[in-house]
């Protein structure tokens, strides 16, 4: 329905939107999922999908729901649901993150309007790592990746020089590579397969990765 009225400038914009929304979309019914298991647990006063039936969020089909209940009641899910709770209380520091569901794009949206100007890689970074009303990051792991990319960065770039914003390399070496497929600090939202890059990391990055990192890199003209 949207290309039947609208159409991109450029053509390989259309597959990289179609990336953006799926992921986007995913993301969004994964937290709209979590919240229709957490009210229905909370209604009911039980943490057995079973009990869950008559309490589905309204805009589910009712079948669909209880077939999701049935499957959230089997063993091998409870099996997986408690092992990941299980690794997030062993690993609390991966898990702290200010933003909880909101976005990156939302978050930066925010920091827009705020600062009455696109806010940059790091700002949004510390906007969704930080503790709110205080300059204390969320984890270990948030304040050693910066201090190390900012040494880096120190580096690299005389002072007074021009530099870009956001330099991929850097950062994917202070955050010590991919895990799992992502790059710490770029959020849900940046998503799907490998595509071929110039510097070797980048091969590794999903599109819309890649894409944000883009353009990102701009050179600041001070």
């Amino acid at each position: 329905m949207f290309t039947q009225r609208y159409m991109f400038m450029r053509s390989e914009d259309l597959p990289r939107a179609r990336v953006v929304w799926e992921s986007t979309a995913q993301t969004n019914f994964r937290k709209s999922m979590w919240e229709a298991r957490d009210k229905a647990t909370k209604t009911t006063g039980s943490h057995d999908p079973t009990t869950w039936m008559d309490y589905g969020p309204v805009w589910m089909r009712r079948d669909y729901w209880e077939s999701l209940c049935h499957r959230w009641a089997t063993r091998p899910w409870q099996e997986r649901s408690q092992a990941a709770k299980r690794n997030r209380a062993a690993h609390p520091e991966k898990n702290v993150h200010t933003s909880g569901f909101v976005s990156y794009a939302i978050h930066s949206q925010k920091l827009h309007h705020e600062l009455e100007r696109a806010p940059t890689f790091r700002e949004l970074f510390d906007q969704t790592h930080k503790r709110k009303g205080t300059d204390d990051y969320v984890s270990e792991s948030a304040r050693t990746i910066t201090e190390t990319y900012d040494g880096t960065m120190a580096d690299r770039y005389a002072e007074g020089t021009p530099h870009p914003d956001l330099d991929p390399e850097a950062w994917v070496d202070a955050a010590r590579g991919l895990r799992k497929g992502r790059v710490y600090g770029f959020g849900d939202s940046l998503d799907t397969t490998p595509v071929l890059a110039s510097y070797g990391v980048w091969s590794l990055l999903r599109p819309t990765q890649v894409h944000l990192l883009r353009r990102l890199a701009v050179v600041e003209r001070t």
